[in-house]
């Protein structure tokens, strides 16, 4: 892809205004808004300056080149060679900094995992989900704390809610929302019979506070009685707590802390559902735009199959198919993950394009 001269003077014109503008700027707000603008520009300007240079570079190397200077004339030849093959990564590196971008990329983020079709088997596997979650958030460097779980009957879990904590979380996991399915002969199983069983995952970046406002009136507090495992205190004390957010009917619930703790688990999960339901909405009304565009996040949408039988893990979005599906549900995920991001990639780099006319 060929970038465009204005759109790269574009960019860093923009730095430059913002740069002018930092200097002058008294108030906290603006300040704040300026240094963030700043910071995310300034990778973007530092690879436009490279390119704008090894362009440069070219006519010089090709005026050398004509005075067929018997020493100067070949070297000129073998770097001008080296600038022609080094401009497309290049012109490929400033168009992905440049492509329309996922505000939440670097966010944490919440992850909800519920069991699906398949009776208790469909709750043993949301169970291997949620550790292989775990697992993969650990080689990341991520901390992972449980906010709510019902556990199945049999093993695993009907529904679990975490946090994931940490740099790039929302950017790495928001892919893996989706219906995943599982074909395995289930340890309940006497006859050896291959079942299918679904879970479906849903990943909501965590909403900052000045990004969702909830007021007072529009939700309602109870406190109940947590029945789950947790220590002598469970049934004696109302410690868990359900915030219901009347406008829009969303439900969450915490029973993993004291009160005070779940009361403030409960409101941030609250601001994540609100402010994914606020994504949704604008990824529906640019649907046209970006219908190929992997990360969609249709939580109805069956994306991938967990085949224990063949030892293999498809990804039906990009038709991958791994064939290590006991280090992949040991939190081996990043050949995936790579694939899915790559292919999400594309999709902006071909949403660049059509911007560019």
């Amino acid at each position: 892809m060929h970038l465009p001269q204005a759109k790269l003077d574009q960019v860093v014109d923009r730095f430059r205004m913002i740069e002018a503008r930092m200097e002058s700027a008294t108030e906290g707000a603006e300040i704040v808004r300026l240094s963030k603008e700043h910071a995310e520009l300034k990778p973007v300007v530092d690879a436009v300056t490279h390119l704008l240079k090894a362009r440069s570079q070219g006519p010089e190397l090709e005026e050398l080149m004509a005075l067929n200077d018997p020493e100067l004339s070949p070297l000129a030849a073998e770097e001008l060679q080296a600038l022609k093959e080094s401009l497309p990564e290049l012109e490929h590196g400033v168009a992905l900094l440049l492509a329309p971008k996922d505000k939440d990329e670097n966010a944490s983020a919440i992850l909800e995992i519920r069991a699906g079709t398949g009776g208790d088997e469909a709750a043993i596997f949301a169970g291997d989900l949620f550790r292989m979650y775990s697992r993969y958030a650990a080689g990341q460097g991520w901390r992972v704390e449980v906010d709510s779980i019902s556990e199945g009957d049999a093993g695993g879990y009907k529904e679990i809610i975490a946090s994931v904590t940490g740099e790039g979380v929302f950017g790495r996991l928001k892919f893996e929302s989706g219906v995943h399915r599982v074909q395995r002969v289930p340890a309940t199983e006497a006859g050896g019979r291959i079942h299918t069983s679904a879970a479906t995952v849903a990943v909501l970046p965590e909403a900052e506070d000045v990004e969702i406002e909830i007021r007072d009136q529009d939700i309602r507090i109870d406190t109940y009685r947590s029945s789950g495992a947790g220590g002598q205190h469970v049934n004696k004390t109302d410690s868990a707590v359900r915030i219901t957010h009347m406008p829009t009917g969303i439900v969450v619930t915490s029973s993993e802390k004291s009160q005070h703790q779940n009361r403030a688990i409960a409101m941030r999960n609250l601001k994540a559902r609100l402010y994914d339901q606020q994504r949704q909405a604008l990824d529906d009304a640019r649907s046209d735009a970006r219908k190929s565009q992997v990360g969609s996040g249709d939580r109805s949408e069956r994306i991938r199959t967990y085949n224990y039988p063949q030892g293999r893990v498809s990804d039906h979005r990009i038709n991958l198919t791994l064939y290590n599906l006991s280090l992949f549900m040991e939190g081996d995920m990043n050949q995936m993950i790579n694939a899915l991001i790559a292919d999400d990639q594309a999709a902006r780099l071909a949403m660049l394009a059509e911007e560019m006319g």
